[in-house]
């Protein structure tokens, strides 16, 4: 097993020390899903909602989570996206909105958090404009599908 690479010998957090990496193609996808009552994700569905386009404003959010995902998490490098990609997709068989958030760069650390971050951030707006027609929604499922690039190489979940 691998060492933590944010702990220092001494069990100190630190940012790690990318100066040295090579710049290179990055990509990484994450996903989750808010499971609500049917009647919410028709709602939502048709555009009936009175605080707006939902699908819409969770998109914004998750882009705008992704470009600050370096202020919400202590240890991140901040990083230049050059593409954030968030499909929200609606699931009626099982009472759900799939969320799917891609985020590419080329540089010296991965995106898999700030794919994460797209993805919750995503889920909870989505949590929010609904929560006053439904206290049932649940978020779940949050984790990386896949990241590109890199020294340690092509990932792919099973």
């Amino acid at each position: 097993m691998s060492t933590l690479s944010h702990v220092d010998s001494n069990g100190e957090a630190h940012m790690v020390d990318i100066s040295d990496k090579s710049v290179t193609a990055r990509q990484a996808v994450a996903e989750g899903y808010i499971t609500m009552l049917p009647a919410t994700l028709q709602l939502i569905i048709e555009g009936g909602h009175a605080k707006g386009d939902v699908f819409a404003t969770a998109r914004i959010a998750g882009i705008q989570a992704a470009k600050k995902c370096s202020d919400l998490i202590p240890l991140c490098h901040p990083l230049a996206l050059t593409k954030i990609t968030i499909d929200l997709i609606p699931q009626p068989k099982h009472n759900r909105v799939g969320i799917r958030a891609t985020c590419k760069l080329a540089g010296k650390t991965g995106v898999e958090m700030e794919a994460l971050t797209a993805a919750s951030i995503a889920a909870l707006t989505i949590y929010d404009m609904c929560k006053a027609v439904d206290k049932t929604m649940s978020i779940h499922g949050i984790r990386v599908l896949e990241k590109q690039g890199g020294k340690s190489g092509d990932w792919q979940a099973t």
